[in-house]
């Protein structure tokens, strides 16, 4: 039985890893039809992140580098924290929407970050990088110290992000009382 638990975690890992890497590119390089830096940055921007394109080159980094450990199953708990802690900043965008993603909603970021979070936490499984290097950087220790960081930066940034929404809504209000 190990042996279908593992070969459901590669295709977990594949599938999740894959689809993150493909956003990130697209953020980063403007690659499947993507923005590129330079537009996400703007788009961020946009959205309330500031710097638009330091906070472009984090969602890219997080998605892509994230998703790309995921994949090959190494250093999972980093690669699932940073994945899962970027979809909360994609989460908070999504949220004014409602749940469904027909209507805009976070329902696929939502998902992404809770199976990216479920992977880091569970471990990788025998086809995986970690397993080839005896789980060196896949310790409970680390999966605490990852989740905790990732966490508290993902709150730091929707705090600020929600900040820079609401300055501009009272400003928006203030010019249309003018």
């Amino acid at each position: 039985m190990p042996q279908r638990k593992d070969l459901g975690l590669l295709a977990l890992r594949l599938g999740v890893g894959g689809v993150l890497v493909a956003h990130g590119t697209q953020k980063l390089f403007g690659w499947f039809g993507g923005d590129g830096l330079a537009r996400t940055g703007e788009s961020m921007e946009a959205m309330g992140f500031r710097p638009g394109r330091t906070s472009g080159l984090a969602a890219g980094l997080g998605e892509a580098g994230g998703g790309l450990l995921l994949a090959l199953g190494f250093a999972t708990p980093v690669a699932g924290a940073a994945a899962a802690g970027t979809m909360a900043g994609a989460v908070s965008v999504h949220a004014p929407a409602g749940f469904f993603a027909t209507s805009g909603g976070y329902e696929f970021t939502a998902l992404l970050g809770c199976s990216a979070a479920a992977l880091g936490i569970s471990g990788p499984g025998r086809y995986s990088i970690d397993h080839l290097t005896c789980h060196v950087l896949d310790r409970p220790w680390l999966i605490a110290a990852a989740f905790t960081t990732s966490a508290l930066a993902a709150a730091g940034v929707i705090k600020r992000r929600l900040a820079v929404t609401a300055e501009r809504e009272l400003v928006d209000e203030e010019e249309l009382l003018e």
